[in-house]
């Protein structure tokens, strides 16, 4: 099986190990119109519905946007890639038989 994804994050081990971390993105959940927001967002809310009703309009629909995969690459592997964030790459997983 072969699926495309989009590179959407690249970011340091949190443990500070030597690898890092790159965060895929199936194609179909990207937005062009998505851009972070550099400004806080401040909220006021009287019950748990009016809170998480906020909390999804401050973020654009951006929890629904979908799921991504968070690949694991010691250094060298990164290094090797050449991967950039917005670059498009394709995943291919195979089975292995057992009793080889």
């Amino acid at each position: 099986m072969r699926k495309e994804f989009v590179v959407k994050e690249i970011s340091a081990a949190p443990d500070s190990g030597p690898y890092v971390l790159v965060t895929f993105v199936d194609p179909r959940d990207m937005k062009e119109s998505y851009r972070p927001r550099n400004q806080p967002v401040v909220m006021g809310a009287g019950s748990l519905d009016e809170l998480v009703k906020g909390i999804t309009k401050s973020f654009g629909g951006q929890i629904t946007q979908g799921f991504t995969t968070v690949v694991k690459l010691d250094m060298r592997e990164y290094e090797d890639s050449g991967l950039r964030i917005g670059d498009r790459v394709q995943v291919e997983i195979s089975k292995i038989s057992e009793g080889v």
